[in-house]
């Protein structure tokens, strides 16, 4: 009987002899002498979520296969069936041995048979169902980009919000780092101190960091390519640094209408997962020289797309188009917003009090921008989840904080 096992590796096959009376415990013995994994360092399980397991805590919740001594009929397992894998530490595997090929005895080199390996094709589905913007945080954002900077400079943040079982991705709020835009570059100087606020704040909403956005220049509509070489890099760094498969990477124009005006258009992608596995791994030129086209990303070594090895990708296909919808938010987006042009100050937190008076106190800091001026006041370890708790559950702020806040107020 011929078993498929399904790894961080990708997909490997295991030969069983005697599959009646095989156990787990003798698949396990298999599995090391065939695929070269210790067997104290395997969990096998027949459920594939086993494979988003980040901890140990959480794989050790795939106990299907734990018993030794439970027969693989007993799991209904049979030829062609598929078994998850999960292990520790790094694997050795036997390198093959070489013979000259092809009919002039040409010797193949790792680097031929690793290309071989990395087709480059179009991922049909994205791991995120589709992405649901709250209409105010998006609002804010697409207003700042199209009235202040005119889409004549690019412009990015970090979406955050909830991702359901499903992968359906809810926006909720947008960070905007502190960052330097021209017409085709976006550099952001991120600010470790800040991003740990943001990171509490979303902690106490019941949130997350679920994608990037950033904008294309007018400069930019002219050229003929979704995403630019510079723009797929800068994506797929977020993307791999997320460790979430259903990132979502989304990018906001303007796009000339029928009538001659111009609309704000967002769309919204995924980096395929061979994008994200070729940058991780370093196949990515990094250094963009002058003069190359923005349309295509060079890599290190020969890629196979197609039929042909090539070094030059066309970016489109490393783009998996996700559904956009929208949706209201339990957040309001009035407050302004970090690290543009007018800083923000503690007036600022005065004339968004003063205007909401009419509303119960934590909705009135139901604000993600707000409570990051207040995160620079208050303590991150423990006042700011506190206070974002209470708005994630819309119960009363205690006493004393709204007292706190209200005196920073009337302190400016």
């Amino acid at each position: 009987m011929m078993l498929r096992v399904r790894s961080r590796d990708g997909l490997e096959r295991v030969t069983v002899d005697n599959p009646q009376h095989t156990t787990v415990s003798q698949l396990k013995a298999l599995i090391q002498t065939q695929l070269r994994i210790p067997f104290q360092n395997q969990t096998i399980s027949t459920n594939q979520n086993l494979l988003l397991a980040k901890t140990h805590d959480d794989i050790s919740r795939f106990t299907d296969m734990a018993n030794p001594n439970t027969s693989l009929s007993a799991l209904n397992l049979s030829h062609g069936s598929i078994v998850y894998l999960a292990y520790d530490g790094e694997r050795t595997v036997a390198g093959p041995t070489f013979h000259p090929a092809g009919s002039f005895g040409r010797k193949m080199t790792m680097d031929d048979l690793i290309a071989k390996q990395m087709k480059v094709t179009r991922q049909e589905n994205p791991h995120s169902e589709l992405v649901s913007f709250d209409r105010d945080c998006a609002n804010a954002f697409q207003h700042y980009v199209n009235d202040t900077l005119a889409f004549a400079v690019k412009r990015g943040g970090f979406m955050y919000g909830t991702v359901s079982e499903e992968g359906k991705v809810e926006v909720d709020f947008i960070y905007e780092p502190p960052q330097q835009g021209t017409e085709a570059n976006l550099v952001f100087f991120r600010d470790p101190d800040e991003e740990k606020s943001v990171e509490a704040i979303a902690m106490g909403l019941g949130m997350r960091r679920v994608g990037f956005i950033f904008t294309q220049t007018v400069s930019q509509d002219k050229k003929d390519y979704t995403l630019s070489n510079r723009e797929v890099l800068q994506a797929s760094e977020f993307h791999a640094e997320s460790g979430l498969k259903e990132w979502v990477t989304a990018m906001v124009k303007l796009e000339v209408n029928e009538d001659g005006g111009a609309d704000v258009h967002f769309e919204a992608f995924q980096m395929s997962d061979m994008c994200i596995r070729l940058f991780k791994e370093g196949w990515f030129e990094t250094e963009i020289e002058e003069g190359h086209d923005p349309k295509l990303s060079k890599m290190k070594k020969d890629v196979v797309v197609g039929v042909k090895d090539t070094r030059e990708v066309d970016n489109d296909f490393f783009l998996v188009v996700v559904k956009i919808f929208d949706h209201q938010g339990p957040l309001s987006s009035s407050f302004p917003i970090e690290n543009r042009n007018t800083p923000v100050t503690l007036k600022a937190l005065k004339n968004h009090l003063d205007r909401a008076k009419s509303l119960p106190f934590v909705k009135r800091i139901s604000d993600f921008h707000l409570m990051l001026l207040l995160a620079r006041f208050l303590d991150v370890a423990a006042d700011i989840p506190a206070l974002a708790e209470c708005v994630h559950t819309e119960s009363p702020i205690p006493e004393g904080y709204q007292l706190l806040i209200e005196s920073m107020a009337n302190a400016s």
